[in-house]
């Protein structure tokens, strides 16, 4: 058997589209306030993609930055994983669409669905291409335009979503000699697919007038189960992450920003300080598949992370789907 490739993190960039929407831009929509959203999600404001853009277009803007960041030519790439549940069409993948712009055309393309674990799926998969040889340097990227799949009038749901991309070029330790991906791990449980979901769209309710009129194209949740879910489940990925590992080796958690209680509280069943932990959701919402990547690399950029030490990334969303990762920095 071959020996497995050490795989590193080679570069990190993130976009987030110009237009801000506030909480204020929210109480002229609905029955609403600046102050209920704070106190219940921690978000202040969100990002919103222009009407010319799509997803791809956001993530071409991350992924040239993680390019340069890892001084890497496109045409270096192997590979081009994106997670998103909003693609800019059906067919072909949004991956392509990317390889095609920043002029990689060397690599193969694809996408993974996962909802808010996308970005961990693709970084985990790209990992695997490295580790067992079959690429060198794979472009993973989480993103999306979730504006376009909010109604309006659901306060529930669309005071929560934003638009944004972050990117990572993955590389072999070797090469890069930064961000030793150590530990990882996906997991599932379909039976819980009706807490977050959308259900028109696809081959079981296609488009149609009459699924446009119900509104089957929103997204739907339900946010107490949500809450009790992703409170358990963040607080026991990052155990997992860390279990055998001195505290004090722990540099930071950058968590999917679901929503600043529910990373409280996951931290508090830890019994951790929230000083250790990145939040940037005040800025941004919650960008599914983008939020991890976004807050590393803005982690990065104001030095959070120290040398030597460990990261944990951890996520969940839609599906249920659920999944970590442990890096050495």
């Amino acid at each position: 058997m071959a020996s497995r490739v050490a795989v590193g993190i080679a570069g990190t960039g993130s976009y987030a589209p110009p237009r801000v929407m506030t909480n204020h831009d929210f109480e002229k929509l609905l029955d609403t306030s600046d102050e209920w959203i704070v106190q219940r999600t921690g978000i202040r404001e969100r990002r919103y993609a222009l009407p010319e853009q799509a997803t791809s277009d956001l993530c071409i803007a991350a992924a040239r930055q993680a390019l340069d960041n890892a001084k890497l030519d496109p045409k270096d790439l192997d590979l081009v994983i994106t997670g998103t549940l909003t693609p800019d069409y059906l067919l072909p993948a949004c991956s392509t669409l990317i390889q095609h712009a920043l002029g990689a055309t060397r690599a193969g393309a694809f996408d993974v669905s996962a909802a808010c674990t996308g970005f961990l799926t693709a970084m985990h998969t790209g990992e695997a291409f490295i580790a067992s040889g079959r690429a060198k340097h794979v472009l993973v990227i989480g993103a999306e335009c979730l504006s376009r799949y909010l109604d309006m009038n659901d306060r529930g749901s669309c005071i929560l979503f934003g638009d944004g991309a972050g990117a990572m070029v993955l590389a072999p330790l070797a090469e890069c000699r930064q961000g030793e991906i150590v530990r990882t791990t996906l997991g599932a449980d379909g039976a819980g697919f009706d807490l977050i979901h959308m259900n028109g769209g696809g081959s079981r309710v296609p488009p149609s007038a009459e699924s446009v009129a119900r509104g089957d194209h929103f997204i739907r949740l339900k946010g107490r189960e949500v809450f009790r879910f992703a409170v358990t489940k963040m607080a026991d990925l990052i155990a997992e992450m860390v279990a055998g590992y001195d505290p004090s080796e722990i540099s930071l958690v950058v968590p999917h920003q679901v929503n600043a209680r529910i990373i409280e509280a996951a931290v508090a069943r830890l019994d951790w300080s929230m000083e250790r932990v990145f939040v940037n959701i005040e800025k941004y919402g919650n960008t599914s598949a983008a939020t991890v990547p976004m807050a590393f690399h803005e982690a990065l950029e104001q030095q959070r992370v120290e040398k030597g030490k460990l990261v944990v990334f951890v996520a969940f969303g839609a599906g249920l789907t659920w999944g970590a990762t442990l890096v050495r920095w």
